[in-house]
């Protein structure tokens, strides 16, 4: 896609030079390593930015053609997939997931429906299971081990954001309605990666991929979300052959999640591939959950002294809404925003209003609350830039 010069896409430059700043000064602190974003206007690129390492111990500087784990941004191309078979009648929102996987029924689960798996409000279980490696790493055992668990919460009754748990039972679905014939990583390749031209994104880590991964590994120390070196194992995870984590067990580049970025932004097509459309993506992109807050971020009240907030959560997208929370977005933000993050370390959104995108990767892992305050921030320095 064509680069345009700031002005003629309606930034002021000086303004827009606040975002590279911001980054450098959390690199030379030390609160990450490095980072990628593109911010592009109705899909001319205004920013194009590779700053800081790759990997800090090392000295190794992070290269325009980086890959990254995808943390849970991952989860949106999980989505995008779900979405398109809805579409094509295979799989339907309002359907119980019992269904098309009549084992998951179990334990009171048989009303548990699709359309809350992707908006979180199934009561499946929200925390990553401690199971061994082979089963987290794996759909078919990840589902089974699914379906012999109890509901935490009764369906639709909260958001009880699931980590990894509902991602790897909609991957089940998708495969069972495929008929088997092809591996989930191989469905995405071939109905999203390869259309977008999404050249070096995949699910697990492809050979060629891994050699320009850059290790996972976090920059802070303290009590959050996630303790740091459980983090850092995903890394570990995604090295291992036949890994399939359709929660956030991908690898991607700023160029592939700008990408993915354009096609929601333009209705769900891209250079004549069409993955969604624009029908899918309006009402997807609306808040389903109310004001229901995400019982994910209740550590945030003990830790940071945060006051519960909505958690603004469309079919298989987080949207911006219209109260000032923390989250992915900034202040600035249209209420019409929607996109995804994962942890510590990746984001990216469409705000519609502006016909603006923004995708952005990381290194050096911050813990998930400083991650979202960052994002917020760099948000608003890219909104408060554009003044035309």
């Amino acid at each position: 896609m064509a680069t345009m010069s700031v002005r003629e896409l309606g930034f002021d430059e000086e303004r827009l030079g606040r975002v590279a700043r911001a980054i450098e000064a959390d690199i030379a602190a030390e609160r990450c390593h490095g980072a990628a974003l593109v911010v592009a206007r109705g899909g001319r690129i205004a920013l194009d930015l590779v700053q800081g390492y790759a990997e800090r111990g090392s000295g190794r500087r992070l290269d325009r053609d980086a890959v990254f784990a995808t943390m849970s941004v991952g989860k949106q191309f999980t989505n995008a997939l779900v979405l398109a078979l809805v579409e094509r009648g295979a799989l339907r929102l309002h359907q119980p997931v019992a269904d098309v996987l009549p084992g998951f029924g179990a334990l009171g689960k048989g009303k548990v429906t699709l359309f809350q798996l992707l908006t979180h409000t199934s009561g499946i279980t929200s925390a990553i299971p401690i199971v061994p490696p082979d089963v987290l790493i794996s759909i078919e055992k990840m589902t089974a081990w699914a379906s012999s668990q109890a509901l935490e919460a009764l369906p639709g009754e909260r958001v009880n954001y699931s980590i990894s748990v509902a991602h790897a039972v909609m991957a089940a679905m998708c495969l069972r309605v495929d008929g088997g014939r092809r591996s989930f990583a191989t469905m995405l390749d071939d109905e999203i990666f390869r259309p977008l031209g999404m050249r070096d994104t995949s699910l697990g880590g492809r050979d060629d991929l891994l050699k320009r991964l850059c290790p996972v590994r976090a920059a802070y120390h303290e009590a959050g979300l996630f303790d740091p070196a459980a983090l850092e194992g995903i890394g570990q995870l995604l090295s291992i052959p036949g890994c399939e984590l359709p929660a956030g067990g991908y690898v991607t580049t700023a160029r592939d999640l700008h990408r993915f970025a354009e096609m929601l932004r333009r209705g769900g097509e891209l250079d004549g591939a069409r993955v969604l459309s624009p029908a899918t993506i309006d009402y997807c992109a609306r808040n389903h959950t109310g004001e229901l807050p995400n019982q994910l971020w209740n550590y945030t009240v003990g830790l940071r002294g945060w006051e519960p907030f909505p958690a603004y959560l469309g079919i298989g997208f987080f949207v911006r809404g219209e109260k000032v929370t923390p989250g992915p977005f900034g202040a600035l933000n249209s209420a019409r925003t929607f996109g995804g993050f994962g942890a510590g370390s990746t984001a990216f959104w469409v705000d519609p209003a502006r016909d603006l995108t923004f995708a952005f990767l990381s290194t050096g892992l911050q813990e998930d609350s400083h991650h979202v305050e960052r994002l917020s921030r760099l948000s608003d320095l890219v909104l408060a830039a554009l003044v035309g």
